[in-house]
């Protein structure tokens, strides 16, 4: 995202609009400026206000003129007075930022919108996690923080140290060189995005391993990290496998998606022949 410095009237509205706090007011140019190092590409302050074509000079004359009666003209908190952003063309590996980060555009490598997985949250069609096992989201950044992937990869490295595979229909995992070791690209370790998720499973036994190296590799890691859990209930939509565990180990659980199993296991298509009044095959 790029701010035209000749429309900018540096009325502020913006940096109140950016989840990264990567626009400010520079003293010197008295613009409004992007750090394009926090900046993840998002489009909130695109995006998020509405866009008037207000000539900027009229603008700033208007103010400085206001300022001079010790009255201030201030347009509303959600508008850009004179439409000074500009998207521009991101490149690789800049592009990365914005597929992460702004949830209307999708990932190229699962055609879905916003971190770009489904999760579990389709088990009932999918099949992903089967009686026996648990999934897990590990999902990294939050608005405000974000993360950088060479923070991913500490995590995922020490899962793939620990023999823990990776869900292949994930963007995080289509970007690794290597799934076995869980290595990232290294052209896109420096690149910021507002959140990510790895998405693992592993058996009911290895749960606790999983949250004790969740926890180990946490405390280097200079971000938000939030631990999903997702497993299958019984037949009373309980579950006494897994929460006993998490319970143990300090966790109040909170349960916050329950898929009812509404779509059924896939659907095979079944062709029946049936006999209309006249005795024709339909």
């Amino acid at each position: 995202m790029k701010i035209n410095q000749e429309r900018c009237v540096a009325c502020g509205n913006c940096t109140y609009v950016c989840p990264m706090g990567a626009i400010f007011i520079n003293p010197k140019t008295k613009r409004a400026t992007i750090n394009r190092d926090a900046c993840v590409e998002c489009y909130a302050c695109y995006n998020g206000l509405s866009q008037e074509h207000l000539p900027p000079r009229t603008v700033r004359a208007t103010r400085k003129a206001m300022r001079a009666l010790l009255m201030r003209f201030e347009p509303d908190p959600d508008i850009c007075p004179t439409a000074c952003f500009e998207p521009e063309d991101l490149e690789w590996p800049r592009i990365v930022r914005r597929a992460f980060s702004d949830p209307r555009v999708p990932h190229e490598s699962t055609g879905i919108v916003g971190r770009g997985t489904e999760e579990v949250k389709t088990n009932d069609v999918t099949n992903r996690v089967s009686v026996g096992e648990v999934g897990f989201t590990i999902e990294f950044g939050r608005p405000g923080v974000g993360v950088r992937f060479h923070e991913i990869q500490e995590m995922s490295r020490a899962m793939a140290q620990a023999g823990i595979a990776f869900e292949p229909n994930n963007p995080v995992t289509t970007l690794m060189t290597d799934v076995t070791t869980g290595t990232v690209r290294p052209d896109i370790l420096d690149e910021k995005v507002l959140s990510a998720i790895l998405e693992i499973k592993v058996p009911v036994a290895r749960v606790e391993e999983v949250i004790r190296i969740v926890w180990e590799v946490e405390k280097r890691l200079d971000t938000i990290v939030v631990l999903g859990v997702g497993t299958r209930c019984d037949e009373n939509g309980e579950d006494h496998v897994v929460a006993p565990v998490l319970k143990r180990l300090g966790y109040k659980l909170h349960r916050a998606k329950t898929n009812v199993g509404l779509a059924g296991p896939p659907i095979q298509r079944i062709e029946r022949e049936t006999t209309d009044p006249e005795g024709l095959e339909t």
